[in-house]
């Protein structure tokens, strides 16, 4: 390589294939990022959907918990009348009362389930192109890197 022409040539395509490199580095990390920006805003957008469902079962358990006690103003006034009734009718509702909570508890428990479900599926999916645009990258960087022609 002593011919002047043959260095600028070789300089040339150095130069070349350094730039490709770097956009080939710009346009991976674009895509990288892309793909954890995404995985952020499913993760937010599923966050807020979870806060919904637990709060409307929030807000359900407040409403139930309210007409309980309305119901039992009106029964203690009834209770002198019949003690007996009232006590049936206190242990009756106990049962339900917490079988309704176990229901909302467990109603949550789905939920979050679901959930944790969707984002697991979205993390997995943000892995394999996360992968892929590796892949793709080794690829392209073999043949850049192959002898200069």
């Amino acid at each position: 390589m002593t011919n002047p022409m043959q260095v600028n040539e070789f300089f040339s395509q150095i130069t070349g294939k350094t730039v490709e490199v770097f956009s080939l580095w710009a346009d991976a990390n674009q895509k990288v990022l892309r793909e954890l920006v995404d995985l952020s805003a499913s993760a937010a957008k599923e966050g807020v959907r979870l806060y919904a469902e637990m709060q409307a079962a929030a807000l359900e358990t407040v409403k139930d918990g309210q007409t309980f006690l309305r119901r039992r103003q009106t029964d203690m006034q009834e209770a002198p009348k019949d003690p007996f009734a009232c006590y049936q009718n206190n242990v009756l509702e106990s049962v339900e009362g917490a079988q309704k909570a176990f229901k909302i508890i467990e109603s949550n428990a789905q939920a979050m389930t679901r959930s944790a479900e969707r984002l697991q599926v979205t993390a997995e999916q943000t892995g394999k192109e996360i992968q892929a645009t590796f892949s793709q990258v080794a690829g392209r960087m073999k043949s850049l890197y192959s002898p200069l022609a």
